[in-house]
């Protein structure tokens, strides 16, 4: 709790740490909204994508994984000559 102002780790309130500091009583209690983070909304400043920049990082994706598989088959085929 920086500054032992009550406002818990990252300013989430109380009982949201590891309940090492006065409001969990050094007892390791806490963990009130620890797992805020598995949340969506986390991050108030996180935006979605839109449909167009969804697409565009999924086809540029799809052909990054492309890339990879001939890399992949071009050095197989170049072991299996060898071998």
């Amino acid at each position: 709790m920086p500054g032992f102002d009550r406002t818990g780790p990252d300013r989430m309130g109380p009982m949201t740490g590891r309940g090492m500091g006065p409001c969990g009583g050094g007892r390791a209690r806490g963990f009130g909204r620890g797992r805020r983070y598995l949340d969506r909304d986390a991050y108030p400043t996180a935006r979605r994508l839109t449909e167009e920049e969804e697409k565009a990082s999924l086809m540029a994706d799809l052909k990054e994984l492309e890339d990879s598989k001939r890399e992949m088959e071009s050095r197989l085929k170049k072991l299996e000559g060898k071998g």
